[in-house]
């Protein structure tokens, strides 16, 4: 297709529209988020609704519906004083707003970066005397394959606690952590993209083995009999086992 006026190929742009629901029903998306920024900012609706060219009597409007999909005051305000009055974000229309800019951050920098952004893991090495604790995948890639327990952080989870969720969920083993093993970033160290993990050494603490989540077995496996690990498994342990000969450890 080329542009009638300079007979170029017109260039296009993908645009992504993101917004908040609650029970299916319209709360807030990009538009609404900045009025609610801007009341944040100055403390005035009266200034917010003119930085976004609309009316006071709309701007109120708008903050009614977000209310009631919402399910709860967005703003409270207080008349009178020299400055006529203040308008400000209750805890409640605090926390949408920061629920919306969080994610459509996080998704407008992956989206610039067409997705390339590494994801983050944790994995757990949980040993018990001449033990460590396995998972069987239960999905590919490697399905079927030994691997440690682990997987994915979660927003708003540091490491520690994410290893400690995921052992238990693919497990079945409560947990603490004793210490951090390593970082281990190589781009292609998994075959589904790049992929950042941080390994620590845990110490079982409770709980029954059974597998779950993505794990289709979980099982004590002695040092010495070491089974074919899936992804970079495999060095991660045996980094892990010369340390700890190095520190003259068991």
């Amino acid at each position: 297709m080329v542009h009638p006026a300079n007979g170029l190929a017109p260039m296009y742009e993908l645009k992504l529209k993101l917004w908040l629901e609650r029970d299916g029903k319209f709360v807030i998306s990009d538009g609404r988020a900045k009025l609610l920024r801007s009341i944040k900012d100055t403390g005035s609706l009266s200034k917010a609704a003119a930085s976004m060219g609309m009316s006071y009597r709309h701007a109120w409007g708008v903050l009614h519906r977000i209310a009631q999909h919402a399910g709860g005051e967005i703003v409270h305000s207080t008349r009178g004083g020299k400055e006529g009055g203040v308008t400000e974000l209750t805890l409640f229309g605090e926390e949408i707003l920061r629920e919306y800019e969080n994610k459509a951050a996080s998704l407008q920098s992956q989206f610039e970066n067409q997705w390339k952004k590494p994801s983050v893991t944790a994995d757990g090495i949980v040993q018990r005397g001449r033990e460590i604790l396995l998972i069987r995948r239960g999905k590919d890639p490697f399905k079927g394959s030994f691997a440690l327990p682990g997987g994915f952080l979660n927003y708003g989870e540091t490491l520690e606690e994410c290893v400690v969720r995921e052992v238990l969920e693919e497990t079945g083993i409560r947990t603490s952590i004793v210490e951090l093993v390593g970082v281990y970033s190589a781009p292609d160290r998994d075959p589904r993209g790049h992929f950042v993990t941080a390994v620590y050494l845990l110490q079982p603490r409770s709980g029954n083995l059974r597998a779950g989540d993505d794990a289709s077995a979980a099982e004590w496996v002695h040092l010495d009999h070491l089974p074919k690990f899936a992804f970079d498994h495999g060095k991660i342990v045996q980094e892990f086992l010369s340390m700890r000969r190095e520190k003259g450890e068991k």
